[in-house]
């Protein structure tokens, strides 16, 4: 574990592209674009603890269609999962993303403190978690099953290659 000054630790912070505090960047040998903003507290403990699993060993535990579908990706996707630490169904959600970040490596995901970030909050109109924005402008709520949540990351970026 390593611990850096946000202030003065301007190299670093550039490095994990570090845009607020508190941040815990979570990685092993490679940096897979995931993040945890606001203190990972209550429910959120479980997926800190679950995601430093998961990079540890590697496994994803993913459908070999959800494999296809988000190794398939090939522009920039920012998951930004807002959750509060009270809410059960916010881990599924955070872990989900965590996982899609692993399969590719144009995509990152931000777990979110709506607690911490009001400013955030209030941007992004949250007003029930767990809410996964995608790329800053669309966004669905809910704890969905695997394949409709990537169904609709999918369908986001699709929608805006047409366009």
């Amino acid at each position: 574990m390593e611990s850096y000054d946000f202030t003065l630790d301007k190299e670093k912070v550039e490095q994990f592209k570090i845009d607020k505090v508190p941040d815990t960047v979570i990685m092993g040998k490679e940096d897979f674009g995931i993040r945890f903003y606001g203190i990972p507290a209550g429910y959120e403990f479980a997926s800190l603890l679950e995601t430093i699993d998961m990079i540890a060993s590697g496994e994803q535990h993913l459908s070999k269609n959800t494999i296809e579908k988000i190794r398939s990706i090939s522009s920039p996707v920012k998951l930004q999962i807002f959750v509060t630490p009270t809410c059960p169904y916010c881990p599924p959600a955070v872990m989900l993303a965590h996982k899609l970040s692993m399969m590719n490596p144009l995509i990152s995901s931000e777990m979110i403190d709506a607690t911490e970030f009001p400013e955030l909050a209030a941007q992004f109109n949250i007003h029930g978690v767990p809410r996964i924005v995608i790329n800053e402008s669309e966004y669905f709520e809910g704890a969905l099953p695997e394949e409709m949540y990537v169904e609709r990351i999918v369908q986001n970026i699709t929608a805006k290659t047409i366009h």
